[in-house]
């Protein structure tokens, strides 16, 4: 803590807030055996710092006491930490253990315990017991139950359970879980995911009934498609393994587990397909099929099937839920018979049907993101038939009848109903990440692009990172390379991203290889393929995780794996470069594919920041490695081939034109020599003014060119290519009626929920806002709003693992006032805006240290505290 000057008094004790386990609060079923505990310090006053912290572990939690802690108790540590610190203690299985921590500041004074937390293991080693995968032949989605005889009070139970590809689990007539689309999608030759749920107070005494029923999902597709996720090696009928564990206060223990004692039969679901769609014969209906009373006699014996390859491990990151109910905003009978439904905006989930209709009347729903000569538009070259996104319900005739889709979702806007009128609603349906980031600026462009990139990111977060959820649903690595800043800007993705980097190292070939989409059934390793600017997603990702959480044990698990994998990159370099088939896909006029320069280009430039990468992990981890040099000789073989140093650009020679990625993207990972810098950006400068202003790249270009510009100088240029209004732009899309980011540059974009051409929005936050996450988990942020044409002010607040950052400043006539709220544990390095250093305040002045002046910003590192700049002179 730094010296307090005369007449200060330090602030309040540090307060531990916000304390979580594997970064949740209170998580059931943890299934590592040294889960790793975090808060927030928090304390008044300025340069707060944590010097020691004492974590105790107790089995209930009043015995979180330093002299009753009867399970481990770290004893003093003196750390700054206050995120990654292991859990050291015994770990059982199903066991609940209650956790506080205490924390010492920087003049070592002892502050309060914090609110007592637990966290729940769950199988770890123990696995399913006498459970086994059970399911069985039927002519629909099939229904499992078993009855059972609770005959006392109960303690506590838990349900573990996994149903192939989705299961909507039940208990005596009620859902066990909110969890949609569950569980995750993993590849289950290597990973299969099941969820803890406590269902306590769900059993009756007497008779109670478990049940189950099964959807397809990924695992059992089987509408033929291009990515043959109908011939995955795993592929096969759906089945169920549970195990459901039921204490009593007695102390006497009883398990149901899935075993050939439980029936199954067909249901009303008599189709599931994420791309299809689903049809439901309200007729076959079994009303209390899942409670007590109800006579399964009829029903078959469920059969031992066998079991996924996977190993199954308990599902630690969000699940899908029904985030939002939306009533749609106009409904149009466009013919006699048929309507059209407009939500008014474009997400990813499905329609709940409300209908009263005679007995086997089939009412469709057709979904798509636009409209065209009276019908929705829901085509898609990529998966065979004519039917596409589109659920079908077969009335039974009994009234006003509701239903809604389980086992799959659709992208769309529109929903077109045929059969019979009927009321629909919207259920908007994605993995339920916390959002961490609030944004808001005058100027109305940057607020409707942040709106827009967070409804597009959120409508492709469904257990894995999509490219879109009308068309493929697929994991694509490219798309979450390049739009891993903006989202982990934006949401917290902490136990999103570890598990699909988790996919990442499931889909390794045994090679080293990665596929272009993860997970991957087999497609993607040739097809479309190699192409280095999408599987580097690995390291990099890697390295962001880093900066957002810092996350070291992440690294260290996957080392291995990023050793292999960069191995096969590396070995496959031809002189001095890396050979790629998709290079900076769909840039405007190119919408078949990607632009005609050479590929090679940004393949090896993504190559290198990628090995660059790897050796700040390597470092990071203690592990030797030679990717510094590696990255040296990819920098010098690009320059090489692609930089003509008498016209300061970048071109290959079968392609003479200028092009933005190309110049761009050396820039930005540091690959021009540092003599050319200043000319190679001038002429990147030069072309965006003599295209008026106009972008002319692909999702790679576009997420580094306004940033580029932004760094060498020429802020105004990049504020006039993001408010341009004129194709291409996001400006055109808007005025279009877009609410979402898409695919592509022109009208007819094939998909309308897109989020890879829409990383402008880091640009808004870093530049605009002028917030910057650099070093370990958001220990150093950088505060630098050098793009400031056009607006008056901007704000953004994020919560980072440290806590809380704020960054707000407000331009009247020549007056800047910038305000600046540092966490505990993080450093700020604030650029003011301003002809002079004397031209700067700085409340309060005594904390804030002697200024340096630098390339027109007076700039201050300051500690914790909340802080006020102003300048008269921006």
């Amino acid at each position: 803590m730094p010296v307090l000057p005369d007449g200060w008094t330090p602030g309040g004790p540090l307060i531990p807030r916000s304390p979580q386990t594997e970064y949740t609060e209170r998580p059931l079923g943890v299934d590592m055996a040294r889960p790793r505990f975090s808060w927030i310090a928090t304390a008044s006053g300025y340069g707060a710092t944590q010097s020691a912290y004492r974590v105790l572990v107790a089995s209930a939690p009043e015995l979180l006491t330093p002299d009753a802690a009867d399970v481990w108790d770290s004893g003093k540590v003196n750390s700054a930490r206050t995120f990654g610190v292991e859990y050291e203690g015994p770990s059982a299985a199903r066991t609940r253990y209650h956790w506080t921590v205490q924390l010492w500041d920087g003049l070592d004074r002892e502050g309060e315990w914090s609110e007592p937390e637990w966290f729940e293991t769950g199988l770890l080693d123990e696995g399913f017991g006498a459970a086994r995968w059970i399911g069985g032949q039927t002519d629909s989605a099939p229904l499992l139950r078993r009855t059972f005889t609770i005959d006392g009070a109960i303690r506590r139970a838990r349900l573990y359970a996994s149903g192939l590809g989705y299961a909507d689990l039940r208990l005596n007539g009620q859902p066990v879980t909110d969890a949609v689309l569950d569980p995750g999608f993993t590849a289950y030759d290597h990973t299969v995911l099941y969820g803890t749920h406590d269902v306590t107070a769900l059993l009756a005494t007497g008779e109670n009934v478990v049940g189950a029923e099964l959807g397809r999902g990924f695992f059992g597709l089987t509408t033929p498609n291009i990515w043959r996720w109908h011939e995955a090696p795993w592929t096969a009928d759906p089945r169920l393994i549970a195990r459901l564990v039921v204490e009593y206060d007695d102390g006497r223990i009883d398990e149901i587990v899935t075993d050939e004692s439980w029936r199954i039969t067909g249901g009303p679901t008599l189709s599931d397909s994420l791309y299809a769609g689903e049809t439901y014969d309200g007729r076959r209906a079994l009303p209390g099929w899942d409670t007590a009373g109800f006579d399964a006699s009829s029903w078959s014996t469920a059969a031992l099937v066998e079991a996924p390859k996977g190993k199954l491990t308990a599902q630690a990151h969000e699940p899908i839920r029904v985030i939002e109910t939306v009533d749609p905003v106009e409904v149009t009978e466009v013919r006699p018979g048929v309507w059209i439904a407009d939500f008014g905006r474009t997400v990813a989930g499905w329609t709940r049907l409300s209908v009263t209709a005679p007995a086997g009347t089939t009412i469709s729903l057709t979904h798509g993101e636009t409209v065209a000569d009276g019908n929705v538009v829901a085509e898609n070259g990529h998966v065979e038939g004519d039917r596409i996104q589109r659920d079908e319900y077969i009335a039974a005739g009994h009234g006003t009848e509701t239903w809604e889709p389980r086992f799959s979702y659709k992208g769309f806007r529109y929903v077109q109903i045929e059969g019979a009128r009927a009321d629909v609603q919207l259920r908007v349906a994605n993995s339920d990440v916390r959002g961490i980031t609030r944004f808001t600026s005058t100027q109305s462009a940057y607020e409707q692009y942040e709106r827009a990139m967070r409804r597009t990111v959120l409508s492709n977060l469904h257990g894995i990172p999509t490219d879109t959820p009308f068309y493929e649903k697929n994991g694509w690595t490219g798309d979450a390379q390049v739009g891993a800043p903006t989202m982990l800007a934006t949401l917290d993705l902490a136990r999103f991203f570890t598990k699909w980097l988790g996919d990442i190292r499931d889909s390794q070939a045994d090679s080293g290889q990665l596929p272009v989409i993860i997970p991957s059934g087999g497609w993607g390793f040739t097809e479309l393929s190699p192409a280095t600017e999408w599987p580097t997603v690995y390291p990099i990702l890697l390295r962001e995780m880093y900066r957002w959480y810092g996350d070291e044990r992440l690294l260290r698990e996957h080392w291995e794996s990023l050793n292999r994998y960069l191995a096969w990159e590396l070995g496959r370099v031809e002189d001095g470069l890396s050979v790629s088939v998709l290079g900076d896909w769909l840039p405007p006029g190119y919408m078949e594919g990607p632009a005609p320069e050479d590929r090679r280009l940004t393949g090896t430039a993504y190559l290198y920041r990628a090995v660059l990468a790897a050796a700040e992990i390597g470092e990071l981890i203690g592990a030797p490695n030679d990717y510094a040099k590696a990255a040296a000789e990819l920098a010098d073989g690009l320059n090489r081939a692609f930089l003509d140093r008498d016209a300061a650009r970048y071109r290959s020679a079968d392609d003479p034109d200028y092009r933005q990625t190309s110049n761009a993207v050396p820039l930005a990972f540091g690959i021009v020599p540092e003599d050319l810098v200043d000319r190679v950006a001038a002429g990147l400068a030069a072309d965006v003014e003599a295209r008026g202003f106009h972008l002319n790249t692909g999702c790679l270009g576009v997420g580094v060119l306004l940033p580029v510009l932004t760094t060498h100088g020429y802020g105004d240029v990049a504020t006039k290519v993001a408010l341009q209004r004129e194709y291409p732009s996001w400006g055109y899309w808007f005025d279009l009626g877009a609410d979402t980011m898409w695919e592509m540059w022109e009208e007819n974009s094939r998909s309308r929920n897109h989020y890879f051409q829409g990383t402008v929005v880091q640009w808004i936050f870093e530049n605009v806002a002028g917030l910057r996450v650099l070093g370990a988990g958001s220990d150093k942020i950088l505060v630098r709003p050098d793009a400031r044409a056009e607006v008056d002010s901007a704000s953004i607040r994020t919560e980072t693992i440290r806590g809380r950052v704020t960054v707000s400043w407000m331009k009247t006539s020549r007056v800047l006032s910038l305000e600046v709220q540092v966490p505990v544990g993080t450093t700020a390095e604030v650029h003011v805006p301003s002809a002079a250093a004397a031209d700067v305040t700085a409340v309060p002045h005594a904390f804030a240290g002697e200024p340096t002046y630098a390339d027109g910003y007076t700039i201050y590192t300051v500690p914790a505290g909340q802080w006020h700049f102003t300048s008269r002179s921006a």
